[in-house]
């Protein structure tokens, strides 16, 4: 029993050591994320992380980045904003809602065509892509090309390739890339273009091709604490969320850790 005890001691020690330099904070107090639907499996397993080890609670609401946007813009109780775009994260930058000095890019990532695992075909993905002939008879799945970071990064990548015009009228538009990809995971879509961090934690669908870099802005997560925060929790976890155990867990998601994690 005591060598067990001791080795609790030491996984708890490795978790605890990120949160050495923050800000002391009371046990008991309620962290609440804002983020982008498609950082949901990074941020449950980094919020019982810190669960764990402060007695803090990490409550995440996720959704399209542009509904966050808009939600926090309206006044919705946020303590911390992780937008899947640049744009969004501006919008409420713009309207002065953010601590000042606290804005981070975080993470990056890649969009990817994906398809139901049963699929045997193969996807050159290159300029003059003729996406509408894999299609067939059914729609190709994407976030809301018009609002969600997903569908904007996916419709400047069919754009660019030359491939917009033989689709735009075949869309299956979700409200969240999440949604998007249970389009394809279903079968109710041939093909989707989701984040291949997103493909990856499914199951059901298989990535086919990545979308070239060059042909997308680049996709940033920039985070930041907002200005009416509430709770001395905040800075801890926005601490943690640049923590080296932060960064293991979003690159076990498959993401690209932007910042230089602390030790």
């Amino acid at each position: 029993m005591a060598h067990a005890f001791g080795a609790a001691m030491v996984v708890a020690a490795a978790l605890l050591a990120p949160l050495g330099a923050q800000p002391a904070q009371a046990a008991g107090d309620t962290v609440t994320v804002f983020a982008a639907a498609s950082l949901k499996n990074a941020l449950d397993a980094i919020g019982k992380d810190y669960e764990a080890v402060t007695g803090n609670s990490v409550k995440t609401s996720l959704a399209a980045s542009s509904a966050l946007a808009k939600q926090i813009a309206e006044g919705a109780p946020a303590d911390i904003f992780i937008s899947a775009d640049v744009p969004w994260m501006d919008s409420v930058a713009e309207k002065g809602l953010l601590k000042a000095g606290t804005r981070a890019d975080l993470l990056g990532n890649a969009i990817v065509l994906v398809a139901p695992k049963t699929f045997t075909g193969t996807v050159d993905l290159k300029t003059g892509i003729d996406i509408a002939a894999l299609l067939g008879d059914g729609r190709l799945a994407m976030a809301d090309v018009n609002a969600v970071p997903a569908g904007k990064y996916g419709k400047a990548s069919l754009t660019a390739l030359g491939a917009w015009d033989g689709v735009k009228d075949r869309l299956v538009q979700g409200e969240n890339v999440r949604a998007t990809l249970a389009f394809v995971a279903r079968g109710e879509a041939p093909l989707g273009i989701v984040y291949a961090t997103d493909a990856a934690a499914e199951p059901g669908v298989k990535i086919v091709a990545t979308f070239p870099a060059d042909s997308h802005p680049p996709i940033i997560y920039p985070a930041a604490i907002l200005k009416d925060a509430q709770g001395k929790a905040t800075e801890g976890f926005f601490a943690y969320l640049q923590s080296a155990e932060a960064a293991r867990r979003f690159e076990e998601q498959g993401f690209v850790v932007l910042k230089q994690p602390t030790q």
